[in-house]
């Protein structure tokens, strides 16, 4: 089954982004539908969803205050940080609010998006029916993919990806490994120490652990109150803050920082520190091999495990799309401000870039030139800007700074730099000021 109506637009997923896309192309004269697999907003908020990362302890680790969407503020009765049944809500009723679901056809999974010999896109859906566009975005999400690892060795116990867990039950009884230091993964070794016989948490590196509140406030709420800062005397005033908080973190039996605060993305779990210092948890180095009911790490120690989870993050994947229509460097889309393909003037995607910041209000400003790209007509001045830009302008969007050699970091911005750019690229598209959805 087919449409032959041909789209202005087409945006593949509902969650924040795809949300934030719909918002501002509503405002526009376009023909557009979002299409998502599942059967409301939520993205990865929703925890029922099929694949999605969410387990039961999952807090934002952005304040409630920074973190609104443009316009939309949290309700003021939300915590500092909400909890994944709050963000869930919350993002349901940004959509009731704007209407937004009427331009969003649901359970709808795209198996393939192709670009057609006539410069289209053809989309290819689940069910058998195909849809074809002049513009596509993908809003579909970074964290559905889970990166996997292995290592030597049989192992009579279990292992699984991060992306399966969701309730501390899982770990009663249990003697539980948690590789991975990010987010999730210092979240979820939290839940495995007071709910697993023994936890253990193996990072590679050292880290620097950022509590969620500096002084009684909110971590990002204290640092965007205070003075401007240039980043060298901003490294080392936070470093030293955090030296002052937390000590020497090889109390702990953690590995001392490799690198300096703010070159890598931002832990906001200090609490893992306190399992840490009463042995609920144990810190070990990274994992060496297997051996039977036995893990054996790269100092030589070794301890009788049950269950490993892997927190060893999630591909920046689109999964749908034509292979050959998108480059990637370091597993990561490369994309011209981390939006816009380079090589298809109408492809763009939004979500697939990194800073330490609030995301939802950064996006909508990416969003809004998203929408001035896809809404321009052929040949007009905005068209023939942006097709100038894609091609021709690569700009340091790390503003100079250095960040952790991995392929998390490698489509790493740094925001200040990055929003600076936006309104640059804006001014030479020839839009007008920045128009706030509020």
């Amino acid at each position: 089954m087919s449409d032959s109506r041909i789209l202005d637009v087409a945006v593949v997923g509902a969650g924040p982004a795809g949300l934030i896309l719909a918002r501002r192309l509503a405002a526009t004269s376009a023909h557009f539908e979002i299409f998502e697999r599942n059967h409301d907003v939520g993205g990865i908020w929703d925890i029922e969803a099929e694949g999605s990362p969410i387990y039961e302890s999952a807090h934002f680790i952005s304040s409630r205050t920074l973190s609104g969407f443009a316009g939309y503020p949290m309700p003021e009765d939300f915590p500092d940080y909400p909890d994944h049944q709050q963000l869930l809500s919350y993002i349901r009723s940004f959509a009731d609010e704007f209407d937004l679901r009427s331009n969003i056809r649901f359970g709808m999974s795209v198996d393939s998006a192709v670009p057609t010999s006539d410069g289209l896109w053809e989309l290819q859906f689940a069910g058998g029916e195909v849809r074809r566009c002049r513009y596509l975005i993908c809003a579909n999400g970074v964290t559905w993919v889970p990166n996997l690892v292995s290592w030597p060795g049989e192992f009579n116990g279990v292992v699984r990806h991060a992306v399966s867990y969701c309730s501390p039950k899982e770990f009663e009884g249990k003697r539980v490994l948690v590789v991975g230091a990010g987010n999730s993964g210092a979240d979820i070794a939290c839940d495995a120490s007071f709910s697993a016989d023994q936890a253990f948490l193996s990072v590679r590196r050292g880290y620097h652990f950022i509590p969620k509140h500096i002084f009684g406030m909110p971590s990002d709420v204290f640092a965007s109150q205070g003075p401007s800062l240039p980043h060298w005397l901003e490294v080392r005033v936070f470093g030293a803050m955090l030296r002052v908080l937390n000590g020497d973190l090889r109390r702990y039996g953690l590995p001392k920082p490799d690198h300096r605060i703010f070159e890598t993305h931002p832990l906001m779990n200090s609490q893992i520190l306190h399992y840490l210092a009463h042995g609920d948890c144990i810190a070990k180095p990274d994992v060496e091999r297997f051996d039977g009911d036995f893990v054996v790490f790269t100092d030589g120690s070794r301890e009788q495990v049950d269950l490993v989870i892997t927190a060893t993050g999630y591909e920046h994947a689109i999964p749908f799309l034509d292979p050959e229509a998108l480059s990637i460097k370091c597993g990561r889309p490369d994309l011209y401000l981390g939006i816009f393909s380079r090589s298809r003037t109408n492809l763009a995607a939004l979500g697939f870039i990194e800073f330490a910041s609030a995301a939802y209000d950064n996006f909508d400003r990416m969003a809004e030139l998203i929408v001035a790209d896809a809404t321009a007509a052929p040949g007009s001045a905005t068209a023939e800007a942006f097709g100038h830009l894609k091609a021709n302008h690569h700009p340091d969007l790390k503003g100079g700074h250095h960040y952790v050699d991995s392929d998390r970091h490698s489509n790493y911005v740094d925001v200040k730099t990055y929003l600076k750019l936006i309104d640059k690229v804006r001014a030479k598209v020839g839009l007008p000021e920045s128009s706030d959805n509020g």
